[in-house]
C-alpha cells in the first residue's frame, strides 16, 4: 500500500494507512534557515513547484479553515472565504494553527490533524495524477492523488490560489 522512501510514523501516515489510501513518502534534509519550506521541499525532491502544495490555516468568520495551494503561489483569502460561504478572512496565528493541528509550522499536514477542519484544495491539483503535501514534519512529504487527499480530508476543490 504505502511505498516507503524514508522513515514515517506521523499522524498523517497513520491516518492514510488506516483509511487504506495509497501514498508515497519522501524525505529530505530540511534547512532551518530556508526562506520557504514549500519551495525547499520542491527543490530537494526534484519536483515541479506546481505539484508541491502547502497547507495553510485561515480564520474565516471566526472559524479555522484549511487551504491547500501550490508552494509557489499565495492563498487568496477572499476566494477561500467564498468557497466555504464566509466573508471575513485572515491568516490564522501560527500558535493557533499549531495547537489546532498538532503539527509545527512548516510541517503542517492536511491529514491527521487533531481536529477535522473544513478543507479546500486549489483546483489546480486536479491536473496532476499525484500531488505532494507535508507528511507532518519538516523534511517529510507525502505523494498521493488529489482525489485521495480530498477523501482523506473531506475537502472540496476551488480556485483559491493567486500569484
Amino acid at each position: 500500500m504505502a511505498k516507503q522512501t524514508g522513515s514515517s510514523g506521523t499522524p498523517a501516515t497513520v491516518a492514510l494507512t488506516k483509511s487504506g489510501i495509497a501514498f508515497t513518502t519522501h524525505t529530505y534534509d530540511h534547512d532551518p534557515s530556508a526562506a520557504s519550506f514549500g519551495l525547499e521541499a520542491a527543490d530537494a525532491l526534484g519536483l515541479p513547484v506546481e505539484q508541491v502544495f502547502k497547507t495553510l490555516l485561515a480564520d474565516i468568520d471566526g472559524k479555522l479553515v484549511v487551504g491547500i495551494v501550490p508552494v509557489h503561489r499565495k492563498l487568496d483569502l477572499k476566494a477561500l472565504a467564498a468557497s466555504v460561504g464566509g466573508k471575513r478572512a485572515a491568516m490564522a496565528d501560527a500558535t493557533i494553527a499549531e495547537r489546532s493541528t498538532g503539527y509545527v509550522v512548516g510541517g503542517i499536514s492536511p491529514i491527521g490533524q487533531k481536529r477535522s477542519l473544513p478543507t479546500v484544495i486549489d483546483d489546480s491539483a486536479t491536473s496532476f495524477d499525484a500531488m505532494y503535501v507535508s507528511g507532518g514534519r519538516r523534511g517529510f512529504d507525502l505523494g498521493l492523488s488529489p482525489a485521495d487527499l480530498a477523501t482523506a480530508t473531506l475537502a472540496r476543490f476551488a480556485p483559491i490560489a493567486r500569484d
